[in-house]
């Protein structure tokens, strides 16, 4: 006779099963290495959609790693790597043969670079550190993905257009990106967003127009989309600022000005 009071044991999961994850961030590396390549090539355009795949697939595996729960220290530690290399190096040296080579000081060039792979590996490190104690509704300083999504929408962007970025702009947006990722300003996740949970057709609906939108224009929306997401950072950390400011009790010496005016 059984015991109800017992715990119910978990089947034990197909090993096969913790293999997925693993296999998508596989192909999320790959891609970051064909960017790499790409770039080096001189095939900007392709080096770019490479690392619209590499961000993909880095959606992809942490997603389909909890829906099957098959999350490991192992997964998570080859996930980190891989984006060093996808979303550190690779958009670096986009930015840099693309851009920043033109700068007439050459130690600029691979300084602005250079800004971009040391800040993605601190954001890396930062994020693995606190992963356990992290709100997961928002990600403290500009993720990596995002970082070299809007590198590679930059270059779809002026490549559509058939014009070159100035330089000089590309340096400011190198530095503005670093500055980002290792900042303490907070971005949306998405993780757990109660929007998704609650209404979760009109979440479906939300996707599906930003999908159709790409894919009328992809090309110009997702550089519109990339570029929306990292400011919305600043101008959200802004905003709250200020009603923190407002929402602020007076001190004693303004107080006590305030009452001297009055009794003038």
């Amino acid at each position: 006779m059984t015991n109800p009071e017992a715990p119910v044991r978990e089947k034990p999961r197909a090993k096969g099963v913790y293999l997925v994850p693993s296999i998508l961030t596989s192909m999320g590396l790959f891609a970051g290495f064909y960017s790499l390549i790409a770039a080096i090539q001189g095939r900007f355009e392709l080096a770019a959609w490479a690392l619209v795949a590499a961000t993909i697939f880095d959606m992809l595996d942490g997603r389909v790693a909890r829906w099957l729960r098959a999350e490991t220290a192992f997964g998570a530690e080859f996930d980190s790597l891989s984006d060093m290399l996808s979303f550190g190096v690779a958009p670096a040296v986009l930015a840099y043969l693309w851009a920043l080579v033109q700068l007439p000081i050459h130690r600029l060039a691979w300084l602005g670079a250079f800004a971009l792979v040391a800040a993605a590996a601190l954001r890396l490190a930062r994020f693995n550190v606190r992963l356990d104690v992290a709100d997961k509704r928002y990600f403290e300083g500009l993720p990596t993905p995002a970082a070299a999504m809007l590198v590679a929408t930059s270059v779809l962007f002026f490549e559509d257009l058939g014009a070159g970025v100035n330089p000089w702009l590309a340096l400011a947006a190198s530095f503005g990106l670093a500055w980002l990722m290792v900042s303490n300003v907070r971005f949306l996740s998405g993780k757990e967003s109660d929007f998704m949970r609650r209404y979760p057709p009109a979440a479906a609906a939300v996707v599906v127009f930003a999908l159709a939108l790409v894919l009328a224009d992809p090309y110009r929306m997702p550089f519109t989309i990339a570029l929306a997401y990292v400011l919305h950072g600043p101008l959200w950390s802004l905003w709250c600022w200020r009603g923190r400011r407002r929402r602020a009790p007076q001190t004693p010496a303004r107080e006590a000005d305030d009452a001297d005016a009055g009794g003038a």
